[in-house]
């Protein structure tokens, strides 16, 4: 019936139109009800199927059921409630499937990752650091969600729901024997925030399982010499196809009668991530920070190979992830960024180059004019081998001078030539190499850090070793955040370790001889643990190139092990350029 009268009021309408009578608001009408039709086709008629559904107590009843099992130290627990949180999904996911769908192909028209920043218009330069619990969730799971304006509410409650039951829904996940995405939680590939990084790589790991299972191909040899490895190795695979690429590798090194039952495969791709920092290639250089971590070389285009190298040795890269082999690899926080496709901090270049940084910092929180800054301009100083050249950093850039008004644009704009512009062939070259084995989609579930831990693998931590290098300010041995410290450091997981040492060094590596060669901007700088006397509100912070944590004067144990895990897995950075 209800159908039956809006078409009798559509074809009065009609009519109207014909004889010139229709008016500004029977078009707003028209719009509205073709939209509310458009709704009722894809619901058969009805509304959404939580609307239809009265249980929100329910949920909310399983929320707090799910809070208590949260603290449980029986990980099974959480098991009995399964079936009841498969229904939420089932309830509050189904009505997400246009947005999937839309965020898919908002993925993929982009290809070309953060390298689009250079032509984006400036954004606002955040200069306060992320480092209040007050800032974060208080729950201690997790930030807040992030929201997008296009999100429906059952898409927003889902997530809420998904953040707020971090850990159960991790537990839940980890026990499942149904691919994340063929089973019910299957809305969360699209939200994978909330996942964990051993949950993420199952994932991942399954989707290149399909892959592999669609496109059977014949094993490629590899034939080199040990003494010139590199060169061979990239006559050999640089005219493959992509597809051709994902074949099983085998290895024969000319001379040698070892045969390759992926023994032989492991030292080559050791070998090959010796050669990638080669500075015989020119390809990537020590970032200033930490002297451990690698970046493009800006100079590599003197090696008239470079950009062709770029691109084999993203493909190298890529296909030791997918044949799940790690490689003593370690990249800076911008270049991870760079393949994952998201934006460029300004926090990042306190790794790379501190004093460039701190000279930004400075610019940022002074008067120009009092500090005798009011003479600059939108341009800079590039030195090759001696010779000076100036770029400008926007059009006409040597014609507009740098003012308190638009300091903040300034930085951004440097600081992104500095970690994107200076390189941006060689990176475009790179991630063309590594897109052509793992799909841009795929790889960018990852941060920056679990990426890290991806490529390199997880490393094996000694807190004893660390502890014994380490260096105390304002702090002693005996003091009890001290000691509240290393216990909360020994019941961290391995992958809590390593994103603890990225967070204070910047980078997961483990030094060759140990914490007593933990390098720093100035060479050989032991961890440090700092006072920091401020409110005990505030999150632990670090400083990379220092290696150093400060550490606020918690009033317990459990207070203490919360922030820290909540600032080293939720706030890796706090100044943004986003």
């Amino acid at each position: 019936k209800v159908k039956e009268e809006k078409e009798k009021k559509r074809k009065e309408r009609e009519e109207q139109r014909k004889e010139g009578e229709e008016t500004e608001s029977d078009d707003e009408e028209d719009e509205e009800e073709t939209k509310s039709e458009e709704e009722e086709d894809k619901t058969g008629g009805l509304g959404p199927l939580s609307e239809q559904l009265k249980v929100s107590q329910l949920w909310t009843t399983l929320g707090e059921c799910l809070t208590e099992l949260g603290s449980s130290s029986d990980t099974h627990a959480v098991l009995v409630l399964q079936p009841a949180v498969e229904a939420f999904f089932h309830v509050h996911g189904i009505d997400s499937t246009a947005e999937k769908t839309s965020s898919a192909s908002r993925r993929g028209r982009n290809t070309s990752g953060s390298l689009d920043l250079l032509s984006e218009s400036p954004a606002p330069l955040s200069v306060e650091p992320v480092d209040s619990v007050s800032s974060l969730s208080s729950g201690g799971q997790g930030s807040l969600p992030i929201f997008t304006s296009d999100m429906c509410p059952d898409t927003r409650k889902f997530i809420t729901f998904a953040e707020q039951h971090r850990i159960v829904l991790n537990q839940i996940l980890r026990q499942s024997t149904t691919p994340l995405s063929d089973g019910p939680f299957q809305v969360l590939v699209n939200h994978t925030r909330v996942l964990d990084f051993d949950v993420k790589r199952r994932y991942f790991r399954q989707e290149l399982d399909k892959i592999e299972e669609t496109n059977r191909r014949e094993d490629i040899a590899i034939r080199v010499r040990r003494e010139h490895v590199f060169e061979e190795s990239f006559r050999e695979l640089h005219r493959r196809s992509p597809e051709e690429l994902k074949s099983r590798l085998y290895v024969i090194f000319e001379g040698e009668e070892g045969q390759d039952a992926g023994g032989l495969l492991r030292e080559w791709y050791q070998i090959i991530a010796r050669e990638i920092f080669n500075p015989h290639y020119a390809l990537f250089t020590t970032t200033p920070g930490d002297k451990v971590t690698y970046v493009c070389n800006s100079f590599s285009h003197y090696n008239p190979n470079h950009l062709d190298y770029f691109k084999f040795v993203g493909r190298v890269i890529a296909k030791a992830i997918y044949d799940n082999k790690h490689l003593d690899c370690y990249f800076s926080r911008s270049f991870y960024k760079h393949i994952l496709g998201q934006p460029i901090s300004f926090k990042d270049m306190e790794h790379e180059d501190y004093a460039f940084y701190k000279s930004m910092m400075f610019l940022l929180e002074h008067d120009l004019v009092e500090a005798g800054l009011d003479n600059l301009d939108f341009t800079m100083e590039i030195e090759e081998f001696g010779v000076s050249e100036t770029r400008e950093l926007k059009p006409n850039g040597d014609n507009i001078a740098v003012t308190n008004s638009n300091k903040k644009e300034y930085v951004k704009l440097i600081s992104q030539m500095k970690m994107t512009g200076s390189i941006r062939s060689q990176i475009k070259a790179f991630l063309d190499g590594f897109y052509d084995i793992i799909p841009k989609h795929l790889i960018s579930i990852f941060s920056d850090n679990e990426l890290e831990l991806l490529i390199s693998g997880l490393p094996t931590i000694d807190i004893e070793d660390l502890k014994a290098n380490t260096e105390y300010h304002k702090f002693s041995v005996t003091s009890l955040q001290i000691q509240w410290f290393w216990r909360a450091l020994r019941s961290f997981s391995q992958a809590e370790r390593a994103n603890f040492l990225q967070f204070v060094t910047g980078t997961s590596k483990v030094p060759l001889q140990g914490f007593s060669s933990l390098e720093g901007m100035n060479g050989v700088q032991k961890f440090q643990i700092h006072r920091d006397d401020r409110s005990t509100d505030r999150l632990p912070s670090a400083h990379t190139c220092f290696n150093q944590l400060d550490l606020p004067v918690y009033e317990t144990y459990d207070k203490l092990r919360r922030n820290l895990l909540l600032a080293i897995n939720e706030c890796p950075e706090g100044f943004g350029l986003a």
